[in-house]
């Protein structure tokens, strides 16, 4: 349970790291949200998974927010065009 835990959360915290890169890392990000939160209520933390379960939803709307206003590849500013 604790490996499950610590994978979890670390999965998470490499996605944000990854979210300038692309907006799929956004979406994610929120999957390892949601996969905190299971960890969260399996363990008898039952606000940590209630936390994660609202984090995964603001991080699903902020990425419809970005999709919708820059594009998938929203934070790529240096790539070239071709």
């Amino acid at each position: 349970m604790t490996l499950f835990g610590a994978l979890a959360v670390s999965f998470m915290m490499v996605m944000y790291a990854l979210e300038p890169r692309h907006a799929a890392f956004v979406l994610a990000f929120a999957a390892g949200c949601l996969l905190s939160s299971a960890y969260g209520f399996l363990s008898g933390a039952w606000p940590f998974g209630v936390v994660e379960v609202v984090w995964a939803g603001v991080a699903v709307r902020r990425y419809w927010s970005l999709r919708a206003t820059r594009g998938p590849r929203f934070a790529n500013r240096n790539a070239n065009p071709s």
